[in-house]
């Protein structure tokens, strides 16, 4: 059955409709910003803004059952001046999230719904494919595809560029990569055919490598507010919120402020999507515990020395598997507390109804 157009001009597809417990369009929206208390949300009537519903809040404490950028949302529509009601988010079809920064130890949703999310990473000061990884890994734990795009190429020089990405191949990353200079327009042509109506793209990445510069330079205008450019070619991020933008072609595209920490959480099918060819490797170790650091009959060790696998490689996986294992632990400690505190306020509260 078709779904209407106007939703499907917003990303709205088949498998939105089959997963809806609301029927679009009138009772359908998706999330453009999320504000404290406010949501603007996107219809086929264009935007308005909602609040959600009283409800939703009381059986949905965690912030990760919260609406976030690119969610789909079933909405009860103003009437006059007064304000929307969300009161459910539809199923996530791709995601991407982290744990959140500092020491909770709780999922922070960043966008919902993306078809492609770009990482990008400066080729001056930014360049880190340890950080690369990192990005590459959640994206695949969301299900959405990655593509790199690596900025400020007019900084370095084309050998430079060259061996940095001789660099990100080395590691086994096969995502495209895009070569990008926001002020000589190379590459720009690249990221928009790349580009397609009615799908969702996702920009990440650390502050000042051009996420809004290059945003400004798709949309065609400078909407997205960005710093002032210093001395050494790095830009001063100045986006402050998430916000989902329709550009004239009809793609979507959502900016994010630059992000200090994007530490794991729950990222196993992520460490397995970016890492198949060393956990191929590892089911014909010896043991079937072997932790890849010396034990004997390591296949993947083998690897290592036979040239097949570079040690850095081996070493990001390692890092990062137990980056991801310990969050894990200590996320799930967490959530028993919170379900043992619960279990006493309800039975403080049941012996004082008995006195």
């Amino acid at each position: 059955m078709g779904q209407p157009p106007e939703l499907v001009a917003l990303g709205w597809s088949d498998w939105h409709a089959q997963r809806a417990n609301c029927a679009p369009p009138d009772g359908v929206a998706r999330v453009a910003a999320v504000d404290r208390d406010r949501l603007l949300l996107l219809d086929q009537d264009g935007p308005f803004q909602a609040r959600l519903a009283g409800r939703y809040r009381h059986h949905h404490p965690l912030g990760q059952e919260r609406p976030c950028v690119g969610d789909w949302v079933c909405v009860e529509k103003p009437s006059h001046e007064a304000l929307g009601v969300v009161h459910d988010v539809l199923a996530r079809r791709t995601w991407l999230r982290r744990k959140s920064a500092g020491s909770e130890i709780e999922y922070q949703m960043i966008a919902a719904n993306m078809d492609c999310v770009f990482v990008v990473q400066s080729c001056h000061f930014d360049f880190n494919p340890r950080r690369l990884e990192r990005y590459l890994v959640m994206v695949m734990e969301g299900g959405a595809e990655p593509c790199l795009l690596l900025t400020k190429t007019d900084l370095v020089s084309p050998d430079t560029l060259a061996a940095q990405m001789v660099e990100i191949q080395s590691l086994g990353i096969t995502a495209p990569i895009v070569p990008l200079s926001n002020v000589s327009g190379d590459g720009l042509d690249q990221v928009k055919r790349q580009l397609q109506p009615g799908l969702t793209y996702c920009f990440v990445g650390s502050s000042g490598v051009g996420k809004s510069t290059l945003i400004n330079a798709l949309i065609g205008n400078d909407r997205m507010e960005t710093g002032c450019v210093s001395g050494t070619g790095e830009g001063r991020h100045t986006t402050v919120r998430r916000e989902l933008i329709r550009l004239e072609d009809g793609a979507l595209v959502i900016d994010n402020p630059g992000m200090r920490e994007f530490g794991l959480l729950g990222a196993d099918s992520g460490l397995a999507n970016r890492f198949s060819h060393i956990l191929t490797l590892a089911s014909r170790c010896r043991f079937h515990d072997c932790q890849h650091s010396g034990e004997p009959g390591c296949a993947v060790a083998a690897a290592v020395q036979a040239g097949e696998i570079p040690p850095e490689a081996l070493e990001d996986f390692l890092k990062l598997r137990e980056e991801s294992a310990f969050n894990d632990l200590s996320h799930a400690e967490k959530r028993k507390k919170d379900r043992d505190f619960g279990r006493y306020i309800k039975s403080a509260k049941k012996s004082l109804r008995n006195r």
